[in-house]
């Protein structure tokens, strides 16, 4: 798609977060553009082996032909490249910045890894994870109550950068309650996040990209089978490498 001449494109899939974060950024800023859909992790296109030949990863903005990688640092570029289009993704401040900074960082490095394996666990592991997700929206929840400065997002009263980050996982959110009967987003315990997800929802820019539930479901089930058949493989190599005299301890 082109804005002003520009030829914006992104490459990703529907069920990505990392994804979801830089089209709703996108949205945000009335960037038009063009999304280009990997079926991974069953096959990588070219284009995305050009594009991001070191991580061979989505999400990937390109913008006139060039590559933008990592979910992060394309939105910064986003807010960036069109700062005079919608309100801004990051404080002003360099202070707020480098808190909004530090709390995107947070949501990736301690939130997020737990998160996902929720999907790959079960029983008192995923019991564990569950715990450590819970612990890091408790985190969170504090957080947000410092950033916020009275408005119903992190950012004040517009999405900002952390509102993208987190808000990109709310969908899976519903799949992994599911999964492990929980509430991960439980209003009796995190009553501020509770009510800053629902709000995040209903922005007219987060809503019209927001991925069905009933396909992150699938979506998931998908990657516990390919999980679990290949943690069943390694430990029948495992078995037979112990029962196998030609190999030493």
């Amino acid at each position: 798609m082109e804005k002003g001449g520009e030829v914006i494109k992104l490459i990703g899939t529907h069920s990505s977060p990392f994804v979801l974060r830089v089209k709703i950024a996108l949205n945000l800023k009335n960037v038009p553009f063009e999304f280009l859909i990997e079926y991974l992790p069953y096959k990588k296109t070219q284009l995305l082996l050009d594009s991001n030949p070191v991580h061979k990863k989505v999400p990937v903005l390109l913008h006139d032909g060039r590559a933008i990688c990592e979910s992060l640092i394309i939105l910064e570029y986003i807010d960036e490249t069109w700062a005079s289009c919608g309100a801004p993704i990051l404080p002003s401040d360099p202070y707020d910045r480098a808190i909004a900074r530090f709390w995107a960082a947070y949501i990736d490095e301690k939130l997020f890894p737990p998160f996902r394996a929720i999907l790959t666990t079960e029983g008192e592991e995923q019991k564990a994870k569950v715990g450590e997700v819970v612990a890091a929206l408790e985190m969170l929840e504090e957080g947000f109550g410092k950033c916020n400065k009275g408005g119903k997002f992190f950012g004040g009263q517009t999405i900002g950068l952390v509102d993208l980050v987190l808000g990109s996982l709310v969908s899976w959110m519903s799949v992994m309650d599911g999964l492990a009967e929980t509430q991960l987003l439980d209003p009796n315990k995190i009553p501020m996040l509770a009510a800053w997800a629902e709000d995040f929802c209903e922005v007219p820019a987060v809503k019209e990209v927001l991925p069905e539930i009933a396909k992150l479901v699938e979506v998931g089930k998908g990657i516990q089978a390919r999980e679990r058949a290949a943690a069943a493989a390694a430990s029948s190599a495992s078995v037979t490498a112990i029962g196998d005299p030609t190999v030493s301890s």
